[in-house]
C-alpha cells in the first residue's frame, strides 16, 4: 500500500517504486556555538524517507513492495532524483532502485 505525506499542505503520493526523500540538514552551528557559514557546510547524502510508493510492477501484473519504509534513514546518491518543493521545504523524488542503502 502506498503511503502519503500528510505534514505538508498538499498530499504527496508516490507512483509505483518511487520513494519520498527529505534529505537531512547539515549542521549549522558547531558544538561551541560558532556558525557555520552555508557555503562551508557539507551536503549530506543522508535523508528521511517519507512516503513511499506501491512498489515496482513486473511485466506480467505482479507488484514487488518496497523494501523501505516511511521514516526509514537511507543513503542517497550524490546526483540524481527529481526535487519537489512543498511548503518551502525540498523533497526528493527518486526510483527505489536509485537509493544506495538503509541504514539502520
Amino acid at each position: 500500500m502506498a503511503s502519503r505525506v500528510t505534514k505538508f499542505s498538499k498530499t504527496i503520493v508516490p507512483m509505483m517504486d518511487r520513494v519520498l526523500v527529505q534529505r537531512i540538514k547539515p549542521q549549522q552551528k558547531t558544538a561551541s556555538g560558532i556558525y557555520i557559514p552555508e557555503k562551508a557546510q557539507e551536503a549530506l547524502n543522508e535523508g528521511h524517507v517519507i512516503a513511499v510508493g506501491k512498489g515496482l510492477i513486473t511485466q506480467e501484473g505482479k507488484v514487488i513492495p518496497s523494501e523501505l519504509k516511511e521514516g526509514d534513514k537511507v543513503l542517497l546518491p550524490p546526483y540524481g532524483g527529481s526535487t519537489v518543493k512543498v511548503d518551502n521545504e525540498e523533497l526528493i523524488l527518486f526510483r527505489e532502485s536509485e537509493i544506495l542503502a538503509k541504514i539502520q
